[in-house]
């Protein structure tokens, strides 16, 4: 089928949905289809994890004529246990493509992981 992503095999470190905020966080005003080359996913699937992001309150999207841009709360904290209290700015520090972001947003990743219990604390 003309258009779909060939699948990845084998394991990963981000899961999808990592992978489009990222792309989201790179560029807001991005396409789903750009987004889908770029993830290798198919443009259904990536729809779906924005509807999923937007539901949980990760993401926002704003309609300027044929364009979406999006909005993403870089306060949101993570959703898995191991990482409550990391904010989602955090994850994205580490993703996204603007080297001057990645200073700004490591701060951020530092001062959470300060305020982050150790072992039950």
């Amino acid at each position: 089928m003309d258009g779909v992503p060939e699948p990845h095999t084998g394991w990963t470190f981000l899961t999808n949905h990592a992978r489009v905020l990222a792309a989201i966080a790179d560029n807001p005003n991005v396409r789903i289809r750009n987004i889908a080359a770029h993830c290798r996913l198919t443009e259904r699937a990536v729809q779906k994890i924005i509807s999923d992001l937007e539901r949980d309150g990760y993401l926002s999207h704003t309609r300027e004529g044929r364009t979406n841009t999006y909005l993403i709360d870089p306060d949101k904290v993570l959703r898995h246990p191991a990482e409550a209290g990391l904010p989602v700015a955090a994850l994205l520090s580490l993703l996204v493509q603007d080297e001057a972001a990645r200073s700004t947003v490591s701060d951020q990743l530092r001062a959470a992981r300060q305020r982050m219990p150790i072992d039950g604390e």
